[in-house]
């Protein structure tokens, strides 16, 4: 299907849903389509159908000079292959075009366990999920429960959250669904939905205008130092919207080469990412410093780069530790199609000399 380069995932969502189709996307559907396609597009899908980029078939796009051109796998091959991962570093995509898959319904929520036991779950998690069908996915989250449509009872509170998406048969779902409710969480909000609804789970806490402040990286397990340090800092979450949340990239995005586009951690297990979230500016130092800390204390666990959606200002050093063996190529690409970095208000790529 061909997307315009303005459109918001929940445009798709509606368009593909009444087709009984999906495109692979985020977990917020007012996210842009073009900023997240061309970060690479982590979300519900990416162990059943792989990475936003992986199903990036074909782009228009403006040069630096003005010119149009399209990029597929047969035309400007080399710029078709920088901007699945390259950011906004080589021109403006005026339209996508994605290959959607089939998906009507999916089975899937939240599942709540006290952030005490933050070591145990994810532990139990990292095996789980690694080992699970590419049918099921969830992404795990040390958050606070900011209030409705939450219950009362767990408003204010901190927790370890599994936020889980079936794609598979609804008559298998009980089976799938056993060992999760083995390790007994203390709420569950776990069924049958249309896709475009999981995806508009969380729009509604996070409207436009809020102040964020990013910090990421790649993880290859989930061990006890590491988890410490989630129950550590899940436990003085700051603002009732920041949290931290761990995406899965095994599956169908992790058995893509790590060349195959610029989005080099295919290897890798985690995405993760740290925000702190506020409306009120007066909480900006609070929820920055958090986040900081958060980062600090769970970087040396990490595998080294992280995704450039879940990046923020950082410096070059970042954005190459991100891009690893493909930032060279990369650099060349740039040269030959923005040599004067006129695409430059991003995680910029500097071109080669």
């Amino acid at each position: 299907m061909r997307v315009g380069g303005g459109n918001l995932w929940a445009e798709v969502d509606h368009a593909t849903h009444a087709f009984g189709l999906a495109v692979p996307a985020g977990i917020i559907s007012s996210t842009g389509v073009g900023g997240l396609t061309l970060g690479g597009g982590v979300g519900y899908l990416a162990k059943k159908h792989g990475l936003t980029i992986d199903n990036l078939l074909e782009a228009d796009m403006v040069l630096a000079d003005g010119t149009f051109v399209v990029a597929n796998a047969k035309q400007n091959t080399d710029l078709f292959w920088a901007i699945r991962g390259g950011g906004g570093n080589f021109g403006i995509v005026t339209s996508f075009k994605f290959q959607a898959h089939p998906l009507k319904n999916v089975i899937g929520g939240p599942t709540l366990w006290p952030i005490e036991q933050t070591e145990k779950i994810m532990a139990w998690y990292h095996g789980f999920i690694q080992n699970a069908n590419d049918d099921l996915n969830g992404f795990i989250a040390t958050l606070v429960i900011p209030g409705p449509p939450f219950p009362e009872a767990l408003h204010n509170k901190q927790f370890c959250g599994i936020v889980w998406c079936y794609t598979g048969d609804p008559e298998k779902a009980e089976e799938v669904f056993k060992p999760i409710r083995d390790m007994q969480p203390v709420f569950e909000h776990v069924g049958p939905m249309p896709y475009p609804v999981i995806q508009t789970l969380f729009d509604g806490l996070f409207p436009a205008g809020l102040q964020w402040y990013w910090r990421a990286d790649f993880f290859n397990d989930l061990g006890p130092e590491v988890s410490a340090k989630h129950r550590e800092f899940g436990s003085k979450i700051p603002t009732p919207l920041s949290q931290m949340h761990l995406y899965p990239i095994s599956g169908a995005a992790g058995r893509v080469a790590s060349d195959a586009t610029p989005w080099a951690y295919r290897d890798a297990k985690y995405a993760g990412v740290i925000v702190g979230v506020d409306p009120d500016p007066a909480n900006a130092e609070k929820v920055t410093t958090w986040c900081k800390e958060y980062w600090d204390a769970t970087h040396p666990y990490s595998a080294g780069g992280a995704y450039l959606n879940f990046m923020m200002d950082e410096g070059n050093d970042r954005i190459k530790a991100a891009y690893k063996h493909n930032y060279a190529r990369l650099t060349q690409i740039k040269k030959k199609y923005d040599p004067d970095n006129l695409f430059r208000v991003n995680q910029n790529i500097v071109p080669a000399q």
